[in-house]
């Protein structure tokens, strides 16, 4: 080997580590920095007839297209679970738990005793103003709570724009980082940071949204979500949202735009067409998905719970049932006097099973469902007269209809219905209840229209409007304002009755243990969890069921940020730069330096005798 040789094979080695130095030191001057992900210099040997030596390939960056994707997955996932955890907890914080001060099951308990105390002595002013206390802080509780609801709701919708803002810029510098990476004119170094940036970026939106990420040979990545729909592929997509603001309990979700209360979030894909992201199912995971799910499900389905308490609190004090008149081969009852949306049960015997029907005065014909206790429910005019109440029903009843043959009639006088069992059949009518609210103060029945739909209006159940009586009942509910004026109505259900009487009282707290109400399967129901039961029962369920959902939700975020955190332990062992190992290099390539720069010094010696000596 020639002495020009040694000389070109020491510069080269000398060149190696120079770059080689540079990317050490550019590792350790990043040690700490999210995102980044160590290099390393390639190198190899050239060899010809004449001599060998070393020369860089390039940099090469650590990246795992694998542990990438499961990354990028998992951080979906922990953000939408995290998310509905930090709503959910400060849900949690409002009701409060069973038992304490100020919780629903309290309130309700103390509602109760104070009702107890009333029919012992209903003549005691004192009693009546603390019967009628408990009932006002019965009613600002679920006016507190379903504020607290809609509140989080707006917040969520707010969060929701906020986020869309983030997630265009995120997806237009995604775009731009693409277009650079496109360009081979820049160096490594910069190339290493463009690669960088684009892994953030695509963590970024995953946060956000449910993602799936294709990784391409020239280092450019193409982004859809987790349906299918492309973000970026060539051009970037971007969303848009339109909110009508604050949300009130009768802003839901509807899958036509145009009966929805709620913010519409618009997918505008590259080229131009428009995806309803909500009606398409387009966003499943991500901080936007949990926030849509906590918007137009978890929390409208807290709210539905507390309008079923409201309106079982209001009808058990306000309803007169009245059972119907034992006649040949079934009962007859009054229908008049019922107001939309009050009912008749209709209880029916086939061998040893028996079942209720109950039968809605409403202008509604399509109701017709079962609700979560496996009791039919239909729909009925009753205020258009007992005639055509009987053609209604004779409808539902017919031989070709789902439920039992029961022969309907008008009765002897106006405004009854008779309900007789049809001869031979093995189905027989063993009842009917009428069932309608004393909105009357006196000389209406027992009930007493104490629980308003605000400061006067009786609640009735009415389900005519869009939407129905029971939406936001929590938010509007009141005590009435003339017994708050007059607390005798209390045990006055008739003008001079005597104020000892505790018919009333007695009544009412009756109603309160015996009358069930029954959510699920109709208009404004609540499905993934119907409620059945008295008053208190249906409060205990509720408390029970957002108890054990929001201790679901927590442990479920745990569970997704603990295998985060593993999955980034594994990253930072693959990724990360460990200050040891580059100190440890750094030892290696200074001795190789200095080899090489003994050989450069040796070949000058050799060289200044060869040229001293000619």
């Amino acid at each position: 080997m020639g002495l020009t040789t040694s000389l070109n094979n020491a510069v080269s080695g000398l060149r190696v580590n120079q770059d080689s130095l540079a990317i050490l030191s550019r590792n350790v001057a990043n040690q700490g920095t999210p995102g980044y992900h160590r290099q390393s210099l390639s190198v190899g040997d050239y060899n010809n007839e004449n001599s060998s030596y070393a020369r860089t390939l390039g940099t090469t960056r650590a990246f795992n297209t694998s542990l990438q994707t499961y990354y990028t997955r998992q951080v979906s996932d922990t953000a939408n679970a995290g998310v509905q955890a930090s709503y959910l907890e400060r849900l949690g914080g409002f009701l409060g738990k069973p038992g304490s001060a100020g919780s629903l099951d309290t309130l309700y308990g103390q509602l109760q005793n104070a009702m107890q105390s009333l029919a012992t002595s209903p003549d005691d002013y004192t009693v009546r103003a603390q019967a009628l206390s408990q009932a006002q802080a019965m009613a600002e509780a679920l006016n507190r709570l379903s504020g607290d609801v809609q509140t989080m709701r707006s917040q969520t919708e707010g969060q929701i724009g906020a986020n869309v803002q983030n997630l265009n810029g995120m997806l237009a510098s995604l775009h731009e980082v693409n277009t650079r990476l496109l360009d081979r004119g820049g160096d490594d170094a910069a190339r290493a940071s463009l690669l960088d940036q684009r892994d953030r970026l695509v963590s970024s939106v995953a946060e956000l949204i449910d993602v799936k990420a294709d990784y391409k040979a020239d280092g450019t990545v193409s982004l859809m979500t987790g349906s299918g729909v492309g973000l970026v592929d060539g051009r970037a997509a971007s969303f848009r949202f339109d909110t009508p603001g604050r949300l009130t309990a009768s802003s839901a979700f509807n899958s036509d735009s145009a009966l929805s209360g709620v913010g519409k979030l618009t997918l505008v894909t590259a080229s131009g067409l428009e995806i309803d992201v909500q009606r398409s199912g387009g966003i499943r995971g991500g901080e936007l998905g949990g926030l849509l799910t906590l918007r137009d499900k978890t929390l409208p389905e807290a709210q539905s719970q507390l309008d079923e308490i409201a309106a079982g609190l209001a009808q058990a004090f306000s309803t007169v049932q009245t059972p119907g008149t034992a006649v040949a081969g079934g009962f007859v009852i009054d229908v008049s006097g019922l107001q939309p949306g009050n009912d008749l049960l209709l209880k029916l015997e086939t061998g040893s099973t028996s079942q209720s029907i109950k039968i809605v005065n409403t202008t509604k014909a399509d109701v017709d469902y079962r609700d979560a206790s496996g009791a039919r429910v239909i729909g009925i005019n009753l205020s258009a007269g007992s005639a055509d109440a009987a053609v209604q029903l004779q409808a539902k009843f017919g031989s070709s209809a789902p439920g039992p043959i029961v022969d309907v009639a008008v009765g002897d006088t106006a405004g009854e219905l008779t309900f007789t069992t049809i001869p031979g059949s093995t189905t027989a009518v063993a009842g009917v209840t009428k069932r309608a609210t004393s909105s009357e103060l006196q000389d209406d029945g027992p009930g007493l229209s104490l629980f308003t739909d605000g400061a006067r209006a009786p609640f009735t159940n009415s389900i005519d409007g869009k939407p129905p009586q029971k939406a936001g009942f929590a938010a509007r509910i009141s005590i009435n304002a003339a017994v708050l004026a007059d607390n005798r109505l209390l045990v006055q259900s008739t003008p001079g009755q005597s104020l000892g009487s505790a018919e009333r009282a007695n009544y009412i707290l009756g109603q309160l243990g015996t009358m069930d109400f029954v959510s699920g399967g109709g208009t404004g129901s609540n499905a993934r969890f119907p409620l059945n039961g008295n008053v208190g029962e249906l409060i205990a369920q509720t408390i029970g069921f957002q108890g054990s959902n929001i201790a679901a939700t927590m442990t479920r975020s745990s569970d997704k940020q603990l295998t985060l955190d593993t999955v980034m332990d594994q990253m930072q062992g693959e990724y990360g730069v460990n200050v040891d190992e580059e100190m440890a290099r750094l030892l290696e390539l200074q001795n190789a330096y200095s080899a090489n720069a003994r050989v450069v010094s040796v070949v000058k010696e050799l060289l200044d005798q060869l040229l001293a000596a000619t």
